[in-house]
């Protein structure tokens, strides 16, 4: 199973496969069909296959059950997590605002004409901003 996959496409990938060998006269018992569906399970599915052969008799689990299920537990599966991710977005705290000044130059005036009394008043309120 590929990572994401829905559990639909393994299921109709298992049955090509199946009808395919099928075809070459290969034959097969529905435990051993429902078997190599469990194994073909990626590790997301861990919990419910060894639940499942552990607490079913897989040679004598339906395989049309086995596909109800795990599309089932897909369903439930993905609306666990998307109430987590929803839980988890609402835990986020919003993003900062951010502002920028544009400073001019006017041709007039000069940073020089400035008597120290205003510089360091100046120099105070960058240092409080920035504190901000």
């Amino acid at each position: 199973m590929k990572q994401d996959e829905p559990i639909v496409d393994l299921i109709t990938r298992f049955t090509d496969i199946i009808n395919g060998l099928k075809g070459f006269d290969r034959k097969f018992t529905n435990g051993e069909l429902v078997s190599k569906m469990l194994r073909s399970l990626s590790e997301d599915w861990n919990s419910l296959r060894m639940l499942i052969e552990n607490r079913k008799d897989v040679n004598t689990y339906p395989l049309e059950e086995l596909y109800g299920t795990l599309m089932t537990y897909e369903l439930n599966n993905a609306e666990t997590k998307e109430k987590t991710r929803r839980s988890k977005e609402e835990m986020k705290e919003p993003p900062k605002k951010q502002i920028a000044l544009k400073s001019t130059n006017d041709e007039g005036s000069s940073n020089t004409n400035m008597s120290d009394g205003e510089l360091d008043d100046l120099v105070l309120l960058v240092k409080k901003w920035r504190g901000f």
